[in-house]
């Protein structure tokens, strides 16, 4: 194929991509993300850790390699959350999204990650990207909470990222229906006003496969429904619906201190993922 050819093979498919997913109704979300948050018994747990857009399965962007990747354990609510570095879990892989592949990493967390029963906060602080078309960096401090057998823990406690959410509802408890609430934090202290967007995963993760299904599980009635932006009240604190099973993106935007990287704009975000349930 002449360079000719291929440039504008190129240029169709940007064009191509760029009908599939609209420019305006398009969020980036960094996941954390296992199949169940609430287990009964200690198990060996595969996470999915991708940069993507949920609600479309793409497109996926390249992850740099985490600056940090953590959780903090609390086995009930009395005794002293632990700490423990989980980098050596990582492995780099390309997940296929819906449109193309990218650079993104899993974990297969062994059964001694959650030996016992209470809470697990794990935290990732990735690299910041850098976002072409916004000529903007973007750095997304994302936490995942599980429980093992039903034991509450530090669910609830701030772990002093630049960026935060701090739940108010326990984020593996969630019925559908139900409203989920949280507070915005920039180094520990509240957000007023902060902007707020929610998204759906609406393409199962196939861990596996390491790749979203092509389907989504639901069409918007618009694209004003593919990412919801709602704003926390002068507190800090805000509170959401949960429509539908599944898992939640929650991103709150720009809340961090750091606001240049390399010269460019950097919006440090805080993400919080949150699991619904049927109620059967």
């Amino acid at each position: 194929m002449s360079v000719r050819l291929r440039a504008a093979a190129v240029t169709a498919a940007a064009g191509a991509i760029a009908c599939m997913f609209p420019p305006f109704a398009l969020a980036h979300f960094q996941m954390l993300y296992v199949s169940e948050s609430a287990l009964e018994r200690a198990v060996e747990t595969p996470m999915a850790i991708v940069f993507t857009h949920p609600f479309h399965g793409g497109p996926t962007m390249n992850m740099g390699v985490p600056r940090s990747f953590y959780v903090v354990s609390q086995r009930g609510e009395d005794a002293a959350p632990v700490k423990t570095d989980l980098s050596k879990y990582l492995q780099a892989i390309e997940w296929q999204g819906v449109g193309n592949k990218a650079a993104a990493y899993r974990a297969k967390l062994p059964r001694e990650v959650v030996r016992s029963m209470g809470d697990y906060v794990f935290a990732l602080e990735p690299e910041p990207y850098l976002e072409k078309e916004e000529d903007k960096y973007i750095q997304q401090f994302t936490k995942l909470v599980m429980n093992v057998g039903g034991v509450p823990g530090n669910w609830d406690r701030p772990l002093g990222l630049a960026a935060e959410i701090q739940p108010l509802n326990k984020p593996y408890a969630n019925w559908v229906g139900g409203v989920f609430s949280g507070i915005v934090l920039s180094q520990g202290k509240p957000v007023p006003f902060a902007k707020i967007e929610l998204e759906y995963v609406n393409h199962a993760p196939d861990l596996n496969a390491k790749a979203f299904a092509t389907a989504g599980a639901i069409e918007a009635p618009h694209p004003s429904y593919e990412n919801i932006s709602v704003r926390a009240d002068a507190a800090g604190t805000f509170s959401i619906g949960l429509p539908r099973a599944g898992w939640w993106g929650i991103c709150a935007l720009g809340v961090g201190p750091s606001t240049k990287h390399e010269g460019k704009p950097l919006s440090q975000d805080a993400v919080l993922w949150v699991q619904a349930k049927d109620m059967k």
